[in-house]
């Protein structure tokens, strides 16, 4: 005799040939398919004996609440390899119910700015790069740190209260250099920020306050504050440096407008954590 309970501890505890029952601890999973396996064996059953030879009737199908008991398992299971995208290793494991989360300021180019993109990601290619161009591109004001799912709203309550007396600022970001990650996994070619540090690192000493305040790592001590542009898997940073460097950014300095392309209103501070996106306005 053995007892499955489906909800609560995964446990079945067993009695056979020993004086003691044995227990044993399943995966949720292991779980759910001896409950599939116990319901289909007893619509079986129930079949050979009302049918004559011949006619049996096939199981019935689980029933649904079964087999939604569990539903988000085969997500987490797999989410881990989801997020090898193109090559990209998530920097820590994920864990259900943790979220990975980062404060950055939007920056929104100009349709001409894509053009000058493409002629960047030309030149490194003729140095032996291929990179891939950003969906997306931000100036970050906080490293990826991870939250529990209930500390969300409230860091991000506490993101507000000491954000929205900010006022807008000006930011230009026309250098352009070299990046890898903290484990050399990835280079970044990226915009260096020249003008609008001072309200950056205004910025980043407020965000790190609301992060300590939840034992989170801060960001960097001397941080270079850039616009990812492109990117590729792997250290290509020597390939990157010297010479083609210097052809890159006289790319940007001959481009026709790249004055005006590569600098814009810092309007907003966003906080995204895992797919919610929050935004703090600023004056």
């Amino acid at each position: 005799m053995f007892r499955v309970p489906l909800r609560g501890g995964a446990a079945v505890q067993e009695e056979g040939n020993h004086a003691q029952g044995v227990t044993r601890v399943l995966t949720r999973r292991t779980v759910v398919m001896m409950a599939l396996v116990s319901y289909s064996s007893s619509e079986e059953d129930e079949g050979e004996t009302s049918e004559p030879p011949g006619r049996r009737l096939p199981p019935l199908p689980p029933p649904t609440t079964v087999l939604r008991m569990f539903q988000d398992m085969e997500g987490d299971e797999d989410l881990d390899e989801n997020t090898k995208h193109e090559g990209r290793i998530r920097s820590f494991k994920h864990e259900r119910g943790n979220w990975a989360t980062y404060v950055y300021i939007p920056f929104q180019p100009q349709e001409e700015f894509l053009d000058l993109l493409d002629e960047l990601v030309s030149v490194a290619a003729e140095n032996g790069v291929l990179l891939t161009k950003m969906s997306e591109f931000h100036i970050s004001q906080s490293q990826t740190v991870v939250l529990r799912h209930h500390w969300i709203n409230p860091f991000v309550e506490s993101l507000k209260d000491k954000l929205h007396c900010m006022y807008r600022f000006l930011c230009i970001a026309e250098r352009i250099k070299v990046y890898t990650n903290q484990e050399k996994t990835r280079t970044f070619l990226g915009l260096e920020v020249s003008v609008g540090m001072e309200h950056l690192l205004e910025v980043v000493s407020e965000v790190d306050r609301s992060l300590q305040e939840f034992n989170l790592q801060t960001f960097y001590q001397e941080p270079s504050f850039h616009v990812s542009l492109a990117w590729c898997v792997g250290d290509k940073y020597e390939k990157l440096e010297g010479s083609c460097l210097l052809e890159l950014q006289k790319v940007i300095d001959r481009f026709e407008d790249s004055d005006t392309l590569t600098r814009f209103n810092a309007e907003e501070i966003r906080c995204k954590a895992g797919n919610k996106t929050f935004c703090i306005p600023l004056l």
